[in-house]
């Protein structure tokens, strides 16, 4: 039998008896790492929580990392998490998979499954062949700052989102149809806050649970992966691609390599910071749309930047034969822009890369942003330019990641920030 890396998990949720269904809409909230360039929403969302238990005081909005308070807001979140347990304010599902069905702003559902991952059969690294790999490239310097909330945390919550390359929808599709029959046990089903859609949950059962599991080997068999995408027979199977999240699944990985250190072998091999919470998506679900990462640029002199990016990348404001088109948005107006000297595949590779090299240079912070229209507000700000990216296919994913290694970092993103998967579900990573 083939090797999945992928498990059922003790799964603690909030029990009814302490959090009511109408309480869940304050509990559950999105992934830290969206509106990172808008205060008005977590402080939307602090207003809305107040005092009542909440996601929102185990984890920690990525806005707030550079705070003068930031060693205070983790102590908190530490804090928090032994007073959630010590209330008991979770009951625990033993050994269990989780279905998902995620309303989303649109109206379409995404679908999904909660499980744990082995970090031993991770590698973001670009030149990986492990079975859970990296899709964009990450950023090591931004790991550290992830370890420290981690790293004295007893629970962890999670926003990973992983990618399956199921075309004969084999391992979640047959679970919409045992909910739809009601076979499965509902968990919870509650719209979810600041109008981002809802999110129905169910416990999969053990006979189920083994279909998922043989169905995920046959995706994982070597001859079966090589023939799906016409390589050699002894390439390294890829079968989960982390979509979202891949920064904190790093986190996870990185806590755990440090605890091997400490424990011997016989402890840590069994150790609950050896496996990381996510929840898989199939890369076939009719919800699943790549939205382009767009970037914010501010701090900088915008004339002097389109000046050097002209320059640079031989840009120009009319169309050329094979050049990779952006967009610039400055104070709201919007000039495409033709790259004819191009340093990657994809356009977003070309613009990061200059990205990079100028921010060194003349500094000026970068951020990424989600969807349009945010971006054109944000290049109203002085000393500021969006630079709009287009999307890229999702059938593109896989072969790219197999032949390439992992793409630029943020080059898409699975939906909008609304859409993001919001934090729900908690597990134990101590003993």
């Amino acid at each position: 039998m083939y090797h999945t890396a992928f498990y059922p998990a003790d799964l603690l949720l909030p029990d009814p008896q302490h959090i009511t269904a109408a309480e869940m809409q304050k509990w559950a909230c999105v992934a830290c790492d969206q509106y990172t360039s808008q205060p008005e929403y977590w402080q939307a969302v602090e207003r809305l929580v107040g005092q009542a238990p909440s996601t929102l005081r185990l984890t920690l909005p990525e806005i707030y990392l550079g705070e003068p308070d930031v060693q205070q807001r983790i102590d908190a979140i530490a804090a928090h998490m032994k007073d959630y347990l010590s209330r008991n304010l979770f009951l625990c599902y033993p050994h269990c998979f989780l279905y998902l069905e995620r309303t989303l702003s649109s109206g379409s559902v995404r679908r999904g499954l909660i499980g744990m991952v082995d970090l031993e059969d991770y590698d973001y690294l670009p030149s990986s062949h492990s079975l859970i790999r990296a899709t964009e490239g990450t950023v090591l310097e931004r790991i550290p700052p992830r370890v420290k909330i981690r790293q004295d945390a007893c629970l962890e919550l999670p926003h990973v989102m992983m990618l399956i390359d199921d075309a004969q929808r084999t391992v979640i599709e047959p679970l919409a149809q045992a909910a739809s029959q009601e076979l499965l046990t509902k968990v919870y089903d509650f719209p979810l806050m600041m109008d981002s859609g809802a999110v129905k949950g169910y416990l999969v059962d053990s006979d189920r649970q083994q279909q998922i599991t043989q169905a995920l080997q046959h995706l994982a068999a070597p001859e079966h992966f090589a023939a799906r995408y016409a390589l050699p027979p002894d390439t390294p199977p890829l079968l989960f691609a982390v979509g979202d999240g891949n920064h904190s699944l790093a986190t996870a990985k990185a806590c755990y390599e440090r605890l091997k250190q400490t424990l011997p072998r016989e402890q840590w091999e069994n150790h609950p910071a050896r496996y990381a919470l996510v929840e898989v998506v199939n890369l076939h679900d009719d919800s699943l749309q790549f939205e382009p990462v767009h970037r914010f640029v501010t701090g900088v002199e915008v004339e002097k930047l389109l000046q050097a990016l002209k320059q640079h990348c031989e840009a120009s404001e009319l169309p050329q034969p094979g050049a990779q088109r952006i967009t610039a948005v400055v104070a709201g107006k919007s000039m495409p822009l033709y790259l004819c000297r191009t340093s990657g595949n994809l356009p977003v590779a070309t613009l990061q890369n200059f990205l990079d090299r100028y921010q060194k240079e003349h500094g000026g912070e970068i951020d990424y942003i989600h969807g349009d229209d945010v971006a054109v507000k944000l290049s109203m700000q002085p000393h500021s330019i969006s630079f709009l990216l287009p999307a890229m296919e999702k059938d593109q994913l896989f072969p790219t990641v197999l032949l390439d290694g992992v793409l630029p970092r943020k080059t898409f993103s699975m939906g909008h920030a609304c859409d993001k998967r919001f934090y729900l579900e908690a597990r134990k990573i101590t003993r």
